[in-house]
């Protein structure tokens, strides 16, 4: 397997989010799609999702990408409150740790504070502004 690549579900601010997301972890958008890029005789979009993400990509590291959509209305809602799967980042250092840490989690919830862990790594949990959940950890002997 060449790499794993998450992907978010977003209730219309998928945008916002990935634009939050870049401005932590760096990088430029390798591809935007939305939803009236699709549209055409065959297949309608209403004005009201005509502009929201059908794909967005974000690459994070050397292999990875972090993927997400806004969820169109007649699919319902996301609930961003509910206990989803998290995002772990492997960080290269301490110090990148602390930056990922510190900036994705500013505005959310933080559940586990970072620091050295009873497993011999350097660790936090939290839920970013937008419900995502994260751990981000620095092991030293990786």
């Amino acid at each position: 397997m060449r790499t794993i690549n998450p992907w978010i579900n977003f209730n219309g601010n998928a945008e916002e989010a990935f634009t939050f997301y870049k401005s932590v972890f760096g990088g430029e958008f390798t591809k935007i799609i939305r939803f009236k890029d699709l549209s055409g005789p065959e297949f309608s979009i209403p004005e009201s999702e005509a502009n929201k993400i059908m794909t967005i990509v974000l690459p994070i590291g050397k292999h990875n990408e972090l993927r997400a959509n806004d969820v169109p209305e007649f699919m319902g809602r996301v609930n961003e409150n509910e206990n989803r799967s998290k995002i772990s980042v492997s960080a290269e250092s301490r110090e990148e740790a602390d930056q990922i840490f510190n900036g994705l989690s500013a505005g959310g919830d933080i559940e586990g504070p970072i620091g050295d862990s009873p497993w011999d790594t350097y660790a936090g949990m939290f839920r970013d502004k937008y419900g995502i959940e994260w751990i981000v950890e620095f092991d030293p002997n990786y």
